[in-house]
């Protein structure tokens, strides 16, 4: 049985531990190795105990010590870096540090107003567009949308509180890197050829031309512009700019990995981040910032008059300046195509065939498989008489046969997205009513022979796959039956009734006249 402790061994406990410390404390004075609160272990080992050993690199060195980000000084210093743009053309500006507060864009300048591009070119309220004077009218932008204020203003809203101790700090936060601003309504978003061959091309065009980036066929794939960090939809949710084949969201990831995507929701927690008023009044900087506008591009000459696709402006701007290299788009589609795992023979016919034709030797080379692609729609709204369908799929297989050449009678919904990006990379002639499918000439190679061939309800014209072909470097062709047009003999664009039907007619020697003609290179 244990003895109970007394109070005489409570004291003589605390009388030890007293005189251990007074003699730790006085000893470590003058001996702190003996006391440095370590744990020495002798781990030396005898020569006849053990084989010699190599030493240890020392890796202390090597080690990747954390990042520490001081965020007392994240650009909150009383100046205000002055807003800048880099390139403009209507519906789509570059800037380099344009602030936003509470849902308002700002440009802090010390330069008027007056000397910058009209704000009804720059941007617009974001609304869905109608053909209404009501609704034109909402669209327009006020000081809500974008204003203009000297730094001193700038210093007035967002400078060092005097109440504050740290008084030279503002209240304004940056957005490092680049950033997409997408300002169209989910309107034209979950589409296929407004997302991609419309605003991401337009994108690019504008953001390639901003920083005059070359381009080498040699390396095509390899682009210096700054990498775009942030793609915000400004105005629609996580679906609303998704289409339902899905390959919006394929070609973003493909084209921009590493590029994250904001939508209404999160542009919203930003501006409800700078709402405050007064002392608490703070502000966003976006340091790279392209701010696309489907409204303002449309107040422009070349968009709302000449081509009536956004990316007009964006392109036509930088192609007159000199500053789009003859391979811009191909960085994009080749990012796309490798994804795909679309083999490179496919993927460089476009470098192959301008090599050639630089040299003067024919195109396509007598090796050069000719691969005609027909987009088959009979299954959806808006296709051929089932009879004119028939009769044009046999003459062009009955030409392919005889000529040796590839064709493909393509139905989109039975092949995966891989399949189809693998048959547009080798299509030299893309042919099929005109319809999101046709969107696929994108990804075709630019040959001095690649071809489209769009077929109309006679008497109706769009300009959709007509622009992007020629931008993109491929020759169109609008056929009405048994007659056509190219450019620059354009008909003007039109809906007559029997344009979205299903009794639309081809005539199949037209078309097979305008293959082969193409072809032989007969028909530039």
């Amino acid at each position: 049985m244990a003895r109970s402790r007394s109070l005489r061994d409570a004291l003589l406990v605390l009388v030890g531990a007293l005189c251990m410390h007074l003699a730790t404390s006085f000893f470590g004075v003058f001996q702190p190795d003996l006391f440095s609160g370590d744990i020495i272990v002798n781990t030396q080992v005898n020569n006849h105990e053990a084989a010699p050993q190599n030493p240890l690199p020392d890796t202390h060195k090597d080690i990747e010590r954390p990042l520490v980000i001081d965020t007392s000084v994240a650009d909150v210093v009383d100046d205000f870096a002055e807003t800048v743009i880099e390139s403009h053309a209507p519906g789509w500006t570059v800037f380099t540090n344009l602030y936003m507060s509470n849902g308002t864009l700002f440009v802090i300048s010390s330069r008027p107003s007056s000397e910058f591009p009209d704000i009804r070119l720059i941007t617009s309220t974001g609304l869905p567009a109608e053909n209404t004077p009501e609704n034109i009218a909402a669209r327009m932008p006020t000081a809500k949308d974008i204003d203009f204020i000297t730094p001193t203003e700038a210093r007035a809203r967002w400078g060092a509180s005097l109440d504050l101790a740290e008084s030279h700090r503002n209240r304004v936060y940056p957005i490092h890197g680049s950033t997409f601003l997408f300002n169209d309504p989910q309107q034209f978003l979950d589409h296929y050829y407004h997302f991609c061959a419309e605003l991401l091309l337009g994108a690019w065009a504008m953001w390639q031309g901003t920083h005059n980036v070359q381009v080498e066929p040699a390396r095509a794939d390899a682009f210096d512009a700054p990498p775009v960090t942030r793609a915000i939809f400004a105005h629609t949710d996580a679906t609303g700019w998704r289409d339902r084949p899905g390959f919006n969201s394929y070609f973003l990831r493909a084209a921009f990995p590493d590029t994250t995507v904001e939508t209404q929701a999160d542009w919203q927690d930003r501006v409800a981040a700078t709402a405050a008023h007064g002392a608490h009044a703070r502000a966003w900087r976006l340091e790279r910032v392209l701010l696309a506008d489907r409204s303002a591009a449309f107040r422009g000459v070349v968009c709302g008059t000449q081509v009536h696709r956004t990316a007009g402006e964006a392109f036509h701007h930088m192609r007159n300046l000199g500053a789009l290299p003859r391979w811009w788009w191909e960085p994009v589609r080749r990012a796309v195509l490798r994804f795909a795992d679309v083999p490179g023979a496919a993927i460089e016919r476009g470098v192959r065939a301008a090599m050639r034709a630089d040299q003067g030797l024919p195109v396509p080379a007598p090796d050069e498989r000719v691969v005609v692609t027909y987009v088959n729609r009979q299954g959806v709204r808006r296709h051929l008489i089932d009879a004119d369908h028939d009769a044009l799929v046999a003459a062009i297989e009955k030409l392919c046969a005889e000529r040796g050449w590839e064709f493909n009678d393509a139905k989109a919904e039975l092949l995966s997205k891989e399949q189809q990006l693998e048959l547009v990379a080798r299509t030299t002639v893309l042919l099929g009513v005109h319809g999101n499918g046709l969107t696929h000439l994108i990804m075709m190679s630019p040959t001095p022979v690649s071809t489209v061939i769009e077929l109309f309800f006679p008497g109706g014209f769009a300009h959709d796959y007509e622009w992007t072909a020629r931008a993109l470097g491929h020759k169109h062709f609008a056929v009405w039956n048994d007659t056509y047009h190219t450019y620059p003999d354009l008909p003007w664009v039109d809906y007559p009734e029997g344009f979205q039907g299903t009794r639309i007619p081809v005539h199949a020697p037209t078309v097979i006249n305008i293959i082969e003609e193409r072809v032989a290179g007969r028909l530039p």
